[in-house]
């Protein structure tokens, strides 16, 4: 537009001239140099007019320019490949981190936050920050009359995840590691703690249309979900305790696994996963241990996971776990009910030389199943409820029951157990946040009459005159205050926890406490990354 109005100006005197020697020409005289004079003011004034706007309008240009190069440049954020599960696996999609590396098409962001933790029990129950539920202290034993107060930072998570997409797949990596390994002594040193690195979780999960495969460790497809059948843990329920073995009867384990799922819906998702099995007598998380028949213990004791894991257990074949999951949906608010059923083996072998017993190989097979759910009844308040009834699949109940135990003649005998968590979760302010649980834990009893000792013995669970577990419970309160949060920065959360926890043995020996207890307090600062 402004070189039209250039190129007129210009033309404009040349053709006035032009006119006025034409007119000349023709008709010479004063009246019509007149007339011409006069034309050629209107034009000077049109022209003047002409000059007025363009410089009006460069001066709006102008300052438009201006505007624009002040407003400071900003990054474009590049949309992430969503993990594109069906609407009830996640929950809205969140903008991208802010920390996130863009690869081809893959997109890769650091996670996790800092923990600096401190824990106090009223008995001394030693097991660091995350609470042996039933290795708590009766009161005449010197832990039972000792306090202990303790300071960590070992519940410190770090981790990534990578979304791509391959082949029209939605492909999800997953890495999460924590500083937990090494609970001994050479991890608490006089002058360091050097508490060793530990794989939480690590899996690859590939979907693709309806179908999910998964294939690496995660949480057990036994651990209650929040949503669907989502292997993310931020779709798991394992309560919001501070306590990194969280609260008793919580139904976990985090496993290497294959798992394999069908949505043929976007709120019904049913699948089936085979994880690593370990036939389990007991002895983990401070748990009571089986008594094995006195002419087997040799021979047995090493074919059965006792205490902490260990290699080379014969299991007869991998943990089979069907699960099934329903969210349903009402506006915003989101409810979840699943069932879930699980399939164990057992085997063990007594040699020939064993002649009180059937020598050969012994099997027998354990199961189990659970119903949980959690119902938003009203916007930001939520119940939960989750039950697990098993006979031989105790140890998924945090290894506070045995799987089995084993008679004189070699076969094995799944042990009945039972266990819940119920309570509920409520968002009070948008940096408020309280919950509340409670969670119990019974074991059956399977007593034996061993006469192999040279005279008539008890083995087995829950005999009379063991001390072994026969019930406990855990009531927790939770109190999330999120003091600071940015989306560029991350966020600062004070988490704190008390919890009342109690145990009943099988047989109280004469004279002897009826119960152990102990009050746990855990006040927790943590910083998440963005």
């Amino acid at each position: 537009m402004a070189k039209t109005i250039n190129l007129f100006l210009f033309c404009a005197p040349l053709l006035a001239m032009r006119m006025l020697a034409a007119d000349s020409a023709a008709v010479p005289g004063a009246q019509d140099l007149q007339r011409l004079r006069e034309q050629i003011a209107k034009q000077q004034e049109e022209i003047k007019r002409l000059q007025a706007s363009l410089e009006e309008q460069q001066r709006m240009l102008d300052k438009a320019m201006a505007t624009l190069s002040a407003i400071p440049a900003t990054a474009v954020n590049v949309a992430p490949v969503a993990y594109n599960l069906p609407r009830a696996q996640k929950p809205e999609a969140a903008p991208p981190s802010p920390l996130a590396i863009r690869l081809g098409n893959t997109e890769l962001t650091p996670l996790g936050f800092m923990d600096m933790t401190f824990f106090a029990r009223s008995t001394n129950v030693g097991s660091g920050i995350g609470t042996n539920f039933f290795g708590i202290p009766y009161n005449n034993a010197a832990g039972g009359k000792l306090s202990e107060t303790n300071f960590s930072a070992q519940n410190s998570r770090v981790g990534f995840r990578a979304d791509s997409n391959v082949l029209g797949a939605k492909v999800l990596g997953y890495l999460e590691a924590d500083f937990l390994f090494n609970n001994n002594s050479n991890s608490f040193q006089v002058t360091s703690n050097s508490a060793g690195l530990r794989l939480r979780n690590y899996f690859v999960d590939v979907q693709k249309g309806g179908f999910e495969v998964l294939g690496g460790q995660d949480w057990s497809f036994l651990t209650p979900n929040r949503k669907g059948l989502s292997p993310l843990p931020s779709d798991i329920f394992y309560t919001q305790d501070i306590d990194t073995n969280y609260q008793l009867g919580l139904v976990w384990s985090r496993a290497p696994q294959f798992r394999f799922i069908a949505h043929p819906s976007d709120d019904f998702a049913f699948g089936v996963a085979l994880e690593n099995p370990q036939q389990y007598i007991g002895g983990g998380a401070g748990s009571s241990t089986v008594t094995l028949p006195a002419n087997l213990s040799g021979a047995l004791a090493s074919q059965f996971q006792s205490g902490q894991s260990t290699a080379g257990i014969p299991n007869l074949f991998p943990d089979i776990i069907v699960k099934a999951a329903y969210d349903g949906h009402a506006g915003d608010k989101l409810d979840h009910v699943e069932a879930a059923g699980l399939i164990t083996g057992f085997q063990d072998y007594v040699p020939s030389t064993i002649t009180t017993a059937v020598s050969g190989k012994h099997t027998a097979i354990g199961f189990g199943g659970e119903v949980n759910f959690s119902l938003e009844l009203v916007k930001n308040f939520r119940v939960v409820s989750n039950n697990f009834w098993t006979q031989g699949g105790g140890r998924y109940i945090f290894g506070a029951a045995p799987d089995l135990v084993v008679r004189p003649d070699g076969s094995i005998s799944p042990l009945h157990a039972g266990s819940t968590v119920d309570g509920f979760e409520a968002q009070v302010t948008p940096k408020s946040f309280f919950a509340a649980y409670y969670g119990g834990v019974y074991i059956g009893r399977d007593v034996v009459f061993d006469n192999t000792a040279g005279r008539p013995v008890y083995a087995g669970y829950g005999y009379p005159g063991s001390n072994q577990a026969r019930s406990g419970q855990e009531i927790t309160f939770d109190w999330i205050q999120t003091l600071w949060k940015n989306r560029n920065y991350g966020a600062l959360a004070l988490i704190n926890q008390y919890s009342y926890l109690w145990k009943d043995p099988w047989s109280i020996p004469a004279g002897g406490p009826k119960q152990a207890h102990s009050n746990l307090i855990y006040v927790n600062l943590r910083y998440t990354l963005p």
